[in-house]
């Protein structure tokens, strides 16, 4: 696809991106049968085609509007289209600097300005514990809609106090910690068993995926940058030989901290040494097999299985979790159908377009919930906190992370 960039792209890091991204488009369309909101709207301009248009529109010169902005906003970037794309576009990459333009050029209405701005301070904020816990305590009291986002909380268990010599970073989160400080605890417990020890740096908070993704370039970027400057006095002296993440909306993002910092002088190299580093939790299970083989108990019931779009489109890890399992006695069944479509949860979706995001669900939960009651699962297992709080939104069938389950069957030593 040719561009022509306007003169105030041309020659701009951005533009230059945008430019190489656009030139392997050759509008083939094979996104859209992949796409979840182009398969719920029917309309063009909300797929990833259509989108491509209008950012390739934006950038030879065209004024965006706000019908420009909410065909942005309706994108999940599950990435779906990434893994369909026959000519390797990288539309996750072009989207973001797409909404980041539009952003700068489209004043949004009062409301959805502070409702991003909350988002976008909020989640991250020291605060968000602290009122996690206020409603957790007057849960039952809560409407409905507000209630839906704030789990029942659960005792973590205790964290892991034995020392090993081989030690990982563990990434808690922004928001896990909080929400369900049972995944990381369980997370640590699993690979302490194995022989692994899980550090915690201080310092180190959210990935930076709420700001950036809300368009809040700068911001996110600070938050990378402060993780890199937690983890690397570990690197640098070889203390660790992995960060691990345990929720696959922050890893997709720190796999990518190389390229989004990729002109940042000071930490360009740094970047791109924690990229090489970070591991979904579910890539260290072929060696969790091996070590926990014998310490398993394997549960008889059927699980459902959700693979966050983070995990199979955004690092591109599928199937693993599945097949890895089954060697230690569980039996995981991805949805019937659909197994690759977004849950509707992708971060902030679900509170920015609820209607959509509970179409998505309503969907997504159908498949994995099965027709009869025969067909019905003992629990949903998933991999990302997003996807795991929306998903038991909509159901009464548990939803947990893999590595709990995974937890609370090894056998006491």
């Amino acid at each position: 696809m040719q561009t022509h960039l306007a003169p105030e792209f041309q020659n701009t890091p951005e533009g230059q991106e945008a430019e190489a991204i656009l030139r392997k488009c050759v509008h083939c369309g094979f996104c859209l049968a992949t796409c979840p909101t182009y398969q719920l709207l029917g309309d063009e301009l909300d797929s990833p085609r259509g989108r491509i248009y209008q950012i390739k529109q934006v950038l030879e010169g065209h004024a965006p509007t706000r019908e420009t902005q909410l065909h942005l906003d309706r994108c999940l970037t599950c990435l779906n289209c990434e893994t369909t794309c026959p000519s390797g576009v990288e539309y996750g990459h072009l989207v973001d600097i797409g909404r980041q333009v539009v952003e700068r050029s489209v004043e949004r209405p009062p409301a959805d300005a502070r409702q991003r701005a909350l988002l976008r301070t909020g989640l991250s904020s020291p605060l968000f514990g602290p009122a996690m816990r206020v409603g957790q305590a007057v849960r039952g009291l809560l409407p409905e809609s507000i209630k839906a986002k704030v789990p029942e909380r659960r005792d973590p268990g205790a964290w892991p106090r034995r020392r090993h010599v081989r030690k990982v970073l563990l990434l808690e989160g922004c928001v896990q910690p909080s929400m369900a400080p049972n995944i990381n605890a369980a997370t640590a417990r699993v690979l302490d068993a194995a022989g692994i020890e899980c550090v915690r740096p201080r310092g180190q908070g959210c990935c930076g995926a709420v700001k950036f993704h809300l368009a809040d370039d700068a911001g996110g970027r600070a938050q990378m940058r402060a993780n890199i400057d937690a983890w690397w006095p570990h690197i640098e002296r070889g203390a660790v030989e992995a960060i691990v993440i345990n929720a696959s909306g922050c890893g997709v993002l720190v796999k990518d901290y190389g390229h989004l910092l990729r002109g940042d002088a000071r930490y360009a190299a740094k970047a791109q040494r924690v990229s090489e580093l970070t591991l979904d939790v579910s890539e260290l299970l072929p060696e969790l097999v091996a070590a926990l083989q014998e310490r398993v108990r394997p549960r008889t019931d059927v699980l459902a299985w959700h693979a966050p779009c983070t995990l199979q489109h955004g690092q591109r890890l599928r199937g693993g979790v599945e097949a890895q399992l089954a060697q230690l006695g569980f039996t995981l069944r991805p949805a019937a159908q659909e197994a690759h479509l977004c849950c509707g949860s992708a971060g902030t979706y679900s509170v920015l377009q609820p209607e959509l995001s509970k179409k998505l669900r309503e969907r997504k939960l159908g498949h994995l919930q099965g027709e009869t009651s025969a067909d019905r699962p003992a629990a949903i297992l998933s991999a990302n906190i997003g996807c795991i709080t929306h998903l038991q939104a909509g159901t009464d069938v548990p939803v947990r992370h893999w590595i709990e389950v995974l937890d609370e069957s090894l056998l006491k030593q």
